[in-house]
Order: C-alpha cells, then structure tokens, then sequence
C-alpha cells in the first residue's frame, strides 16, 4: 500500500470514531459510513 492509500484508510476510521461520538451509536455510525457492525 502507498502513503496515501494507507493515510486514506486512516482518515475514514478517525470519521468512524467522530461520527460514533457524536451520534452515540455505534450501530448508526457505521451505517451513516456503509460499514458493517462487525468490521468496526
């Protein structure tokens, strides 16, 4: 992987983690990002 891809991958679970906080679900958060629960 390239610094990019890997900074990439870096800067959607960070999104993940702050949309988590700030909607206080887990479950929603990773619907909102098109994760599943279990990948989280």
């Amino acid at each position: 992987m390239s610094v990019n891809t890997d900074q990439k991958i870096i800067n959607n679970k960070v999104g993940l983690l702050n949309l988590t906080d700030m909607l206080g679900s887990v479950s929603e958060a990773c619907k909102v990002m098109g994760y599943s629960r279990d990948s989280f």
